[in-house]
């Protein structure tokens, strides 16, 4: 049985609940949104991830004897929405970007409609979701970018928790990482996975030379032996003369990695190892990776600074209620006016505006007062959004292993249209504006 996520939530949601229910407003059908005011640390673009984990985290949103049970003995809510909790399911219609997608400030990558009650109380869980995984891809593209095509692996899992260390190889893996070192992220979500041995392994036999013949007896002159646990140069030559020329690749995890690289490769076409691959672990990040870009490196392996978003761990990513029916059943357009966090009331309809060569050159924002279905792009435009819950049913297309796949190769597409100025690492403004109508 899957296990229920009601609780992975705030407490002022459900005293929100509580108190629309005794108010008699908790049936208004109302609209939440969710979009970033703006994009962390200056990135000129962010990529949405999450989305498919979204799905499942609101199917599993329920409560059970035991959630309700714990509820009731801590007095968090009364008797009444107590019973109501008992049979809650999300019965409504959410929207959004498909996962994988582009997103800039404003961006509504997520609309909500449901009643009050079943919609507001998804807030926590919702974010939690998108805010970390969408902050994953962003710094992923950053490094994928900086690859410029060399690939990369995912290995953060002991730099994070554990949940987020699956949750951060399956974004990574959409924002175009090839492989990751973490078996969960492999088994739920499809994404390969790699890995050989670590300083460990050697220092666990008497010697190098001893401990490269067990790693290529068990796995064949195609590995990747690690050669920086003692003296570089002594280890690249005992790992040709075990493994002969044929050897897979090398990795190395520390010291001046440009001069590093420079002289394995030297030593290794010197030795008739011309084929054996060079990889780079070591803390890297975009800027390491950037840094790196004239050195025949051949992969790299990217832990604490994917996992954590590149210094920006949170996408900023918020949940807010943009419309809702009054108590004839009118539509109204509500909107916070706090300082600088004001937002736009409506519900609002996302499209890519397009040039004549395919490049993106706005975010276009339409708002209506009330919902509508479907959206209607006008001539070189992309409508955003695409139907993820119709009347509390997933649409499973966006879902499972599947829906990972379907993800990593919609945010390769995309990436496309970009002009070439997103890809500068730099801090600067968002490489398209956000124009809301």
């Amino acid at each position: 049985m899957t296990q229920s996520t009601a609780l992975l939530t705030d407490r002022y949601e459900l005293t929100m609940l509580d108190a629309a229910l005794h108010a008699g407003t908790h049936e208004r059908r109302c609209v939440f949104e969710v979009f970033g005011r703006s994009l962390p640390g200056g990135r000129r673009y962010g990529v949405l991830a999450g989305v498919g984990r979204v799905l499942d985290a609101i199917e599993a949103f329920r409560f059970g004897e035991d959630e309700l049970s714990w509820l009731s003995d801590n007095a968090i809510v009364g008797s009444r929405t107590l019973d109501w909790l008992a049979d809650y399911r999300f019965r409504g219609d959410v929207w959004g970007y498909r996962e994988g997608e582009l997103y800039f400030p404003g961006s509504p990558v997520l609309v909500v409609e449901g009643s009050f009650a079943e919609a507001v109380i998804l807030e926590t869980v919702v974010l939690s979701v998108l805010n970390y995984d969408s902050a994953v891809a962003t710094a992923a593209a950053r490094m994928v970018s900086a690859a410029a095509g060399r690939p990369i692996a995912e290995m953060g899992s002991r730099r994070v928790g554990e949940r987020s260390a699956v949750a951060a190889a399956r974004a990574a893996w959409i924002a175009g990482f090839s492989a990751t070192s973490n078996l969960e992220a492999g088994r739920t979500w499809g994404v390969p996975t790699m890995g050989t041995a670590a300083h460990a392994f050697t220092l666990l036999h008497d010697t190098e030379e001893q401990a490269f013949r067990a790693q290529v007896d068990a796995l064949g002159p195609s590995t990747t032996l690690l050669v920086d646990t003692f003296d570089v140069p002594t280890a690249v030559r005992r790992a040709v003369e075990v493994a002969g020329t044929s050897l897979g690749a090398v990795r190395i995890d520390s010291g001046d990695l440009p001069v590093q690289v420079a002289e394995v490769r030297e030593l290794l076409d010197s030795l008739g190892a011309t084929e054996t691959r060079i990889t780079v672990t070591n803390d890297l990040d975009e800027f390491g990776i950037a840094a790196l870009s004239a050195s025949p490196v051949d992969s790299y392996g990217v832990g604490t600074s994917l996992v954590t978003g590149s210094g920006a761990p949170a996408a900023g990513m918020v949940y807010k209620l943009v419309a809702h029916q009054d108590s004839a059943g009118e539509w109204l357009s509500v909107a916070k006016r706090s300082a600088n966090k004001a937002s736009v009331g409506g519900r609002k309809h996302a499209y890519r505006r397009l040039s004549e060569s395919g490049t993106a050159t706005t975010e276009l924002i339409r708002v209506d007062a009330a919902p509508v279905d479907g959206e209607r792009p006008g001539s070189g435009e992309r409508a955003l959004h695409v139907p993820l819950i119709q009347d509390g049913v997933i649409d499973p297309r966006w879902r499972g292993a599947a829906g990972a796949a379907a993800a990593r190769a919609h945010h390769a597409d995309v990436l496309k249209e970009l002009p070439p100025q997103a890809f500068r690492l730099r801090a600067g403004d968002p490489v398209i504006p956000t124009v809301t109508a």
